[in-house]
């Protein structure tokens, strides 16, 4: 068993009530534990605070804000001691870009974790892919819900096999199919050793495109910092569509959890007031 990782969730934004906070940090729990940790060997506690007085020393924060002020500022940093933490701007789905970030600072907690394989690029060979677990499928089309919270599908480490397999899992969701696929609304980064370059196929508009981003030269922080400064999602920062079908299935998944919580809480209601009457 390996050490535990402690993550943090606070909220400066008062949109986030404490009790919604309670319920997000509860499904990242559930995810990190059931689905997370054991396909990429990961222990992680997720748990939920006040304020960023009330996170013990030793945790990593998720910290929820109204305005991160900058667009490619969504992720995960690095603090003065080099120890990670991460930045949600609030939305309609804060949940889902929370998870994103938890599960990528779980993956590879300081943003510098390289994977050797075949570029998707042709013309390419072996390259170093960039470990971000939610990058190629973190659309809101392609999400679930923990609790009935909505949180992000993630790649497993078969995402990187040289070649496709019947019965493999590429991702938690099934919906990446094979290895180094980037789905609609997704990307995925890597290292191109023979010009030093960097690149992104990136899939935001109708089909997916090569991005050369060049030499990297001076890092603003780690590997992950710095490319995530160089790529906006909007749907990281604005959230997802009111109208949209995932949101929509979300809060019916939440409805449905909700009535089942409530039934729950009633029941133990009455078992305390009859033991506390005696009965």
């Amino acid at each position: 068993m390996s050490f535990p990782i402690y993550v943090a969730l606070v909220s400066q934004s008062k949109k986030v009530a404490h009790s919604q906070l309670d319920r997000v940090a509860a499904a990242l729990q559930k995810q990190a534990t059931r689905d997370f940790g054991p396909i990429w060997d990961v222990n992680a506690m997720v748990s939920s605070f006040s304020s960023l007085e009330d996170v013990p020393v030793g945790y990593w924060p998720i910290i929820i804000e109204d305005n991160i002020n900058m667009p490619g500022a969504a992720g995960v940093h690095e603090d003065k001691d080099g120890q990670p933490f991460a930045l949600v701007q609030y939305s309609s789905s804060w949940s889902l870009t929370a998870s994103h970030e938890c599960l990528e600072m779980l993956g590879d907690p300081f943003g510098n974790r390289l994977i050797a394989g075949q570029s998707p690029k042709k013309g390419q060979g072996r390259v170093e892919f960039l470990v971000e677990v939610c990058d190629p499928s973190e659309d809101a089309a392609f999400s679930y819900t923990s609790n009935g919270i909505m949180v992000s599908d993630f790649y497993t480490p078969h995402y990187f096999d040289p070649v496709k397999s019947a019965g493999t899992r590429y991702s938690f969701t099934g919906h990446i199919t094979s290895p180094r696929q980037v789905l609609k609304g997704g990307y995925l980064s890597w290292h191109e050793p023979v010009s030093n370059h960097w690149w992104q196929a990136i899939f935001f508009g109708t089909k997916i495109q090569y991005r050369d981003l060049g030499v990297l030269g001076k890092l603003t922080g780690s590997l992950r910092s710095t490319i995530d400064s160089m790529t906006t999602v909007p749907e990281l920062l604005e959230g997802v569509s009111s109208g949209s079908a995932s949101l929509v299935a979300a809060a019916s998944a939440q409805k449905t959890s909700d009535e089942s919580t409530n039934s729950k809480a009633e029941s133990w209601r009455e078992q305390i007031k009859a033991l506390k009457a005696g009965k």
